[in-house]
């Protein structure tokens, strides 16, 4: 099998390589010589450098697997497509139009459209009611890959006339759409009052909202994200009488440290969060105010109980002409903590400790210590983010009360007692 591999700059896909292999085992990235020798091209990944010779099978596959879902929805996915789950390309081939970021995958051969298709309400409450099947159906039909575990789809919104779409060949999604009770209880109520608490308490994030197909109940809603990678210009391009956004390119902390999304979580000590602070030394276009911006999502995602916020949950994000990357806004933030059923375990260590019960301040000052950040300064930032959580946290869930959601008000409840800010 021979992909073609494309990346989006300044709205336009331009050919970066090929991935050649019969299948996963042996698949391995080459740039395009035309690529190499543009000056202005950059490479499509930190873990994958400008070089004339192919890459190793493993850095091939650390990348682009990364691209695909995970748990059950792969696995969905990988029967509707009639494939090995294990087999990423086969499943990358199928589902490599519109990805997370500017990238595109397809082969030589493949003529490939773009349309969007309105969805019905009744369809809408069908995503809603139906579980990971019909998510995994809708990105296998519309040729959709993002990542992660949990049911999501990527559709078109047009807020003038609050109609959806699935984008189907090449057409771009402009959200992230998650189900809800194929995950936990309350967990779409629980994630937005997670986002805008961490906005209440001055942390970049992406606009989200929730979707009530009819009462507010568990399997009547669904979450839906603002897609940070996606920009509309002043002269879009239109497909179907909709304006089109132009893809921004991102890859998450994973894929840029050259790491496989099974090793998401730190299971043993190997220095992820120090990983994480010199990729952004090294990389980052403004490296000390990223920095600060990482530490203050680490902090507040042990305030909250969040001990689902690995590697993959982080990501670095392009400008439109790849020549400079920042990181990208919080996103997937919400408390697994007030589960009972969720690990205790954060993602990765913090001054040397892993269980969120036995995590302290003392901690936090090691962990400045190994990352190479002014201690007092970082120490200052979490101090600030301690004050400003109780009263960030009150705001976000009269917030959500008033529109309706007064479950808010029993997880604020539950955060208060099993996050990271009960053991302060």
């Amino acid at each position: 099998m021979r992909l073609v591999v494309s990346i989006e700059r300044n709205g336009v896909q331009c050919l970066a390589g090929y991935i050649e292999g019969t299948s996963g085992t042996d698949a391995a990235f080459r740039y395009d010589e035309s690529y190499l020798n543009d000056p202005d091209a950059a490479p499509i990944s930190i873990s994958l450098p400008k070089q004339e010779q192919a890459f190793t099978e493993i850095q091939t596959k650390n990348y682009f697997e990364g691209l695909l879902p995970e748990g059950f929805t792969r696995r969905t996915v990988a029967q509707w497509m009639h494939v090995d789950e294990s087999d990423y390309l086969s499943i990358l081939h199928g589902l490599g139009r519109e990805c997370l970021g500017a990238i595109q995958v397809r082969t030589e051969a493949e003529e490939i459209a773009a349309s969007y298709v309105a969805i019905s309400q009744g369809e809408i409450r069908a995503l809603a009611e139906e579980g990971v099947s019909k998510s995994a159906e809708i990105i296998t039909k519309a040729h959709l890959s993002l990542t992660g575990a949990s049911g999501k789809v990527g559709l078109y919104y047009d807020a003038s006339n609050d109609q959806w779409y699935i984008p189907e060949g090449t057409a771009p999604s402009t959200h992230i759409v998650k189900q809800s009770h194929v995950r936990l209880n309350d967990i779409v109520t629980n994630e937005q009052l997670s986002l805008l608490t961490a906005k209440n308490c001055g942390i970049d994030i992406p606009k989200s909202f929730i979707i009530n197909t009819g009462s507010g109940e568990e399997n009547e809603v669904l979450f839906a994200t603002e897609r940070y990678d996606r920009a509309f210009s002043e002269n879009p391009i239109v497909i179907d009488g909709l304006k089109c956004p132009a893809r921004l390119h991102q890859e998450d902390l994973a894929q840029a440290l050259g790491i496989l999304a099974s090793d998401k979580y730190e299971k043993k000590p190997s220095g992820y969060l120090k990983k994480m602070f010199e990729l952004l030394k090294m990389y980052s276009s403004d490296p000390i105010r990223d920095q600060l911006k990482l530490w203050d999502i680490i902090v507040f995602n042990y305030l909250i109980g969040n001990t689902d916020a690995h590697i993959k949950n982080t990501s670095l994000l392009y400008s439109a002409d790849m020549k400079s990357l920042r990181l990208a806004p919080a996103y997937d933030l919400v408390s697994t903590t007030v589960y009972a059923q969720s690990t205790r375990e954060m993602a990765f260590y913090i001054g040397g400790e892993i269980l969120i019960d036995k995590i302290s301040r003392d901690n936090f000052q090691g962990a400045a210590k190994e990352i190479g950040i002014s201690k007092r300064i970082a120490m200052e930032r979490f101090d600030e983010l301690k004050e400003r959580f109780g009263h960030a946290l009150d705001k976000s869930t009269e917030n959500l009360c008033d529109s309706g959601y007064q479950r808010a008000a029993k997880i604020k409840e539950r955060i208060l007692k099993t996050g990271g800010v009960s053991m302060l």
